[in-house]
C-alpha cells in the first residue's frame, strides 16, 4: 500500500529557515513534476503533516526554536512519519547522531552545499525504489 501512493504522488517538503534553500529546491523539483511544499520551521512542518502531507521530507538540522532533531522526534512521537520518507540536510559534514534512537527514521544525510543534480537523483530514487 505504501509503495502505491509514493509512486502516484510526487510530493516533497523542505523544512529550512534559509529562504534561498527553499527557493532553490522549489525551482529544482517543480519542473520535474513534484508538488513542492516549503516551510521555514519545524512547527510548520508538523502542521503540514497533520493536514495530511505524504511524501519526502527534507529537514535541516540547524533551525531556530525547533531544530531538525526536535522536529523529527515530534514527527515520530505523533506517528506522522508513517507513509513519509525523511532525510536530513545540514551544513555539517558529518551527522551528529545525538539522538541515536531517531536514526532508524532517517533515510539519508545530505550535506550543504549540495549538488542540485545529485539531490534530484537521490529524491527521485526514493520514488523508484518505493514502486
Amino acid at each position: 500500500m505504501f509503495r502505491f501512493w509514493i509512486r502516484m504522488q510526487k510530493k516533497i517538503m523542505i523544512v529550512d529557515d534559509d529562504p534561498d534553500i527553499l527557493i532553490t529546491i522549489r525551482e529544482l523539483f517543480e519542473p520535474e513534476g513534484f508538488e513542492v511544499y516549503t516551510v521555514p520551521c519545524g512547527k510548520d512542518c508538523i502542521e503540514e503533516l497533520e493536514n495530511g502531507f505524504k511524501g519526502v521530507i527534507l529537514v535541516d538540522i540547524m533551525m531556530p526554536h525547533m531544530d531538525g532533531w526536535s522536529t523529527i522526534r515530534e514527527i515520530v512521537t505523533k506517528g506522522l512519519n508513517k507513509g513519509n520518507i525523511i532525510s536530513m540536510i545540514s551544513a555539517k559534514d558529518e551527522c551528529d547522531w545525538k539522538f541515536d534512537d531517531l536514526k532508524q527514521y532517517i533515510k539519508n544525510y545530505i550535506t550543504k552545499p549540495f549538488d542540485t543534480r545529485q539531490l534530484l537523483h537521490i529524491v527521485k530514487g526514493y520514488f523508484i525504489t518505493a514502486s
